[in-house]
């Protein structure tokens, strides 16, 4: 057994116990260790941030542990079938997407890579995405031969998902196109989609999805902080960001089951059900041109409706979007 599998044992040890006092004895026989190497992971668990108390004769009990991402509790727990069946945890990533990119053509369908930190997090067009402690960092690598065309739904898609599973814990979140998760017109969640195609036709898709979980807004610059927001700020309370990561990878895996065996008008309904956007004033930047008007509707291609200021219908695949005042 790896030193690292020893201090996960103590503490799923101690996490059982429900508070009651665990003795050294007790877990050296468990782990087959001495008690003196016992007392050894215990400090490097303490070092680590679990609030470990030990009283003389009667044992170790676990006060409080870190705000960090139990990899092998989420496997345990997990509702699905495809989404995270393969699960990548690191503490520190240059960015998840990047990591995704390189093992996608070896992988299953499915494969996560969740990262506690990204050092180069990135949003749509190569903008700063800030990944503090405490967040949801995670790439999900899809397979699911289909056009090129039809990308962007995906995108839709994951947008449903995310949002469902904010409104699961009382957050009152909306879905901006193309790709924002938005709580009272600040930004809780950006969703990047990276593609892999041949010909037309899609290899992977990896969908990089970043949500302010219990991201201390404190933690963030200034220009980010004042137009964002976290889960744990709506709350007023941190989340269990394991179990959280467990009911956002079943409704991902249920929103995708629905994209592939549903029509899309389906979607196309729910989506706009739940829509920061429609109805409102933008401008719409894209690579050819920029569109300032009414934001109607979402076609079956996935297209965002505008209706401009000469009151002419535009059909928006892909671009930035920016709420007129």
């Amino acid at each position: 057994m790896f030193v690292n599998d020893n201090r996960k044992e103590i503490i799923r040890l101690l996490k059982q116990s429900e508070g009651n006092p665990v003795s050294g004895q007790e877990i050296g026989e468990k782990l087959g260790i001495t008690r003196a190497m016992v007392w050894k992971y215990i400090r490097a668990l303490r070092k680590e941030g679990y609030d470990i108390r030990s009283s003389p004769k009667i044992g170790y009990t676990l006060d409080a542990y870190p705000d960090r991402i139990d990899s092998d509790e989420l496997g345990k727990v997990l509702r699905t079938s495809l989404i995270g069946t393969d699960i990548r945890y690191y503490s520190e990533l240059g960015s998840t997407n990047n990591t995704a990119r390189e093992i996608a053509a070896k992988v299953t369908e499915g494969t996560v890579v969740i990262a506690e930190t990204q050092t180069n997090g990135r949003g749509r067009l190569g903008t700063e995405w800030q990944s503090a402690s405490g967040g949801v960092w995670v790439s999900l690598i899809l397979k699911p031969s289909i056009p090129l065309e039809n990308v962007s739904k995906i995108t839709l898609v994951v947008g449903i998902a995310v949002t469902n599973a904010l409104r699961a814990l009382n957050v009152d979140a909306h879905v901006k196109w193309p790709n924002d998760v938005l709580v009272k017109g600040k930004k809780i969640c950006g969703i990047l989609t990276e593609v892999s195609a041949e010909v037309e036709k899609v290899d992977h898709i990896i969908l990089g999805i970043g949500i302010n979980a219990n991201v201390k807004l404190s933690d963030l610059k200034d220009e980010i902080r004042k137009n964002s927001t976290s889960i744990a700020n709506e709350l007023g309370k941190t989340i269990d960001r394991t179990t959280f990561l467990a009911d956002l990878f079943y409704e991902l895996e249920q929103q995708y089951i629905r994209f592939k065996t549903k029509q899309f008008t389906d979607i196309v309904d729910e989506w706009i059900n739940l829509s920061d956007t429609i109805g409102k004033e933008v401008k719409i930047t894209t690579p050819n041109k920029i569109i300032e008007g009414k934001a109607v509707g979402i076609t079956e291609r996935g297209a965002l409706v505008v209706i401009d200021r000469n009151g002419n219908r535009q059909e928006i695949i892909a671009g930035s979007c920016r709420y007129s005042n």
